[in-house]
């Protein structure tokens, strides 16, 4: 749900077929929000390349570098990778831009 928050409801929500997408406590949220869900055949990653490379480069740049004792070690540095991916990495298929520039993304600022 923080992710509607930030994000907005998407109309359609695909996934692979993995247990954690298909569990009813995930699809009753995303049932419950009245977004569609859609789901690759099973054993095709190709389905939905981009985020399986996206999960091999998280895996690969940071995961398996960077040991993490506690699962809030692990969501901060996994969260802060994301945010460097995505402001700071260039990517060859954005034309060596990074996704902000390219999708115009502004991180929200508080207000006191």
């Amino acid at each position: 749900l923080d992710a509607f928050s930030k994000w907005g409801r998407p109309e359609i929500f695909n996934s692979d077929q993995g247990c954690q997408f298909t569990s009813d406590l995930f699809t009753g949220i995303l049932e419950a929000e009245g977004i569609k869900i859609s789901w690759d055949s099973r054993g095709r990653a190709v389905d939905n390349i981009i985020v399986e490379r996206f999960w091999w480069t998280l895996k690969y740049e940071h995961v398996y570098l960077h040991e993490a004792d506690t699962m809030w070690q692990a969501e901060k540095g996994i969260s802060k990778y994301i945010s460097w991916y995505n402001s700071e990495r260039t990517h060859m298929s954005l034309g060596d831009k990074t996704p902000d520039s390219i999708y115009h993304y502004q991180p929200a600022t508080l207000v006191a």
